[in-house]
């Protein structure tokens, strides 16, 4: 399974940024589609995911600012981010979960960079 992401770049603090990633297939009876990032000298964190039935989870400091979403007919999940601030400054990888074969399987996508700085 691949994974293309797109849509980062830089942005002035309260702007807005849609990333897009696309999956080549996602076969199988259930899958998760999500967003991560990675700032500088952090770790790599969950900063939204959805479900194949529509259940959507954020954490905390993207939620009301964040919205994901999905097109199951294209494989493709989206992040829309507004309200950026300074800390939403990361590389976003996008990643989606397979259940295929009684497991699941974890495809991961190159990243994109979001700046978001005056």
């Amino acid at each position: 399974v691949q994974l293309q992401a797109s849509g980062g770049g830089l942005v002035q603090p309260g702007g807005s940024l849609r990333l897009s990633c696309a999956a080549s297939e996602t076969r199988g009876p259930s899958n998760i589609m999500g967003w991560y990032r990675q700032a500088p000298g952090n770790q790599r964190e969950l900063v939204a995911m959805s479900t194949i039935g529509g259940t959507s989870n954020y954490t905390n400091s993207v939620r009301g600012r964040f919205t994901i979403s999905r097109d199951n007919a294209k494989n493709t999940v989206y992040l829309q981010m507004n309200s950026l601030k300074p800390e939403d400054t990361a590389v976003y990888y996008c990643k989606v979960v397979l259940y295929r074969d009684e497991k699941w399987l974890h495809y991961w996508g190159q990243g994109t960079l979001v700046t978001v700085s005056s």
